[in-house]
């Protein structure tokens, strides 16, 4: 008999920390996984278009400050962020209305992490959060991993309902809203004007934090721009606005940035030089020479007026391409149409035969805190060009039998 087989049985490995089993798995990753292969028109993915990125200015930028700022570039950087770009960060926020300097902005890598920070550094295990119904499924992911009790407010085509939001308030005592009130992902509805400054007084009146996430809001097609919810009596001492270049410069520089209060953007800066000690210093200088170097502006405007025939060629073919009795909501900007098909659609359901057709969509489920709506669709209408979206469209109706 062998040494081995004395040997006795090996102890099992320590098990995963409960938030992290508890939360699972990604839908969204797990739909990418499936929609990946080439020949799918993918409507799943909440991508900007590759091929309106402004590469070429990018990579000057980029260019200019290996060559005159090599042993900065890549040397570490101040958890906060670059000055040069806290700055310019802080100069586009302050022309849009809402007064901004350096000092009260924190870059992040991607506003993504943002949500990470502000769930670490304001949410107990058990604390209640309220957001919108639905939600961008992300952010409710980053509050399920910080242990929070995620409460829905209802709402309508036009979003979220005020009354129902201070009743909730009233009832549950929550720490936080979280809402992306332009251009939501998913629905693509933007919060009226009227319903921000009633939101802006439930929160001082009822005290309670506002997450503004802003991802979307320069991609605005028609009608006019809503200013922020931070910017209304009773929200600027109390919102944390969130940003990002992903959407309107390019999302692989992984940059964002959070607006905060002093104290609370303090603690963020604490929790992220735990996380990542800061957002890489060569994307953040060149980010900053190319706002200084180019139109970042105009370059929106004309990507804007892609994204709005792309927007128009999809809401032109969804009556022939979606179950008759489906209604869908048009947007005024962004990168999303919301669909409900009638009743006794399950979108999830019908996804593998739908993407066994070469098309996939993202089934509404998951974007849903309380009971989901089964019957409702994401569809990103921004990646694929005007010709390609007419035939996703009709390899969507074949799936649904039409």
């Amino acid at each position: 008999m062998t040494v081995a087989e004395h040997a006795p049985a090996a102890a099992p490995m320590p098990p995963l920390a409960a938030r992290a089993a508890a939360v699972g798995g990604s839908p969204v990753r797990d739909i990418l996984a499936v929609t990946a292969r080439p020949e799918v028109i993918n409507f799943a993915g909440g991508l900007p278009a590759p091929g309106l990125f402004d590469a070429e200015g990018i990579a000057a930028a980029f260019r200019a400050v290996l060559a005159e700022v090599p042993e900065r570039a890549l040397q570490y950087s101040t958890t906060e962020g670059e000055p040069t770009l806290r700055a310019a960060i802080a100069a586009r926020t302050a022309a849009r209305g809402l007064a901004t300097d350096a000092d009260d902005v924190l870059v992040t890598t991607g506003s993504q992490q943002a949500l990470s920070l502000l769930a670490t550094a304001l949410i107990e295990p058990g604390d209640t959060i309220l957001v919108e119904n639905p939600c961008y499924l992300a952010a409710l992911q980053a509050f399920a991993f910080a242990g929070a009790r995620v409460v829905p407010v209802p709402g309508d085509e036009l979003g979220m309902d005020p009354a129902a939001l201070d009743e909730l308030v009233a009832l549950h005592r929550p720490k936080l809203l979280y809402t992306v009130p332009t251009f939501q992902n998913p629905t693509g509805r933007t919060l009226p004007a009227a319903r921000r400054a009633a939101v802006a007084e439930v929160a001082e009146r009822r005290g309670l934090w506002i997450v503004e996430d802003d991802p979307y809001g320069e991609l605005r097609f028609e009608g006019e721009r809503v200013p922020w919810i931070a910017t209304y009596p009773g929200a600027e001492g109390r919102t944390v606005l969130l940003g990002s270049f992903s959407k309107v410069m390019a999302p692989g520089l992984r940059l964002g940035w959070l607006r905060a209060p002093r104290a609370l953007l303090r603690a963020c800066a604490v929790v992220k030089q735990a996380a990542d000690l800061h957002t890489p210093t060569v994307n953040q200088l060149a980010a900053a020479r190319y706002l200084a170097d180019s139109d970042l502006d105009a370059h929106v405007a004309k990507v804007a007026g892609v994204y709005r025939e792309r927007r128009d060629a999809m809401l032109s073919g969804l009556a022939d391409a979606l179950p008759d009795g489906s209604g869908w909501l048009r947007p005024e900007g962004g990168m999303f149409v919301w669909a409900k098909l009638p009743e006794g659609y399950d979108t999830g359901a019908l996804l593998r035969d739908v993407v066994a057709h070469d098309v996939a969509y993202v089934p509404g489920a998951p974007f849903f805190a309380g009971a989901p709506d089964v019957s409702t669709v994401r569809l990103c209408f921004v990646t694929q060009g005007v010709e390609e979206i007419a035939e996703g469209l009709r390899r969507l109706r074949r799936a649904f039998g039409g």
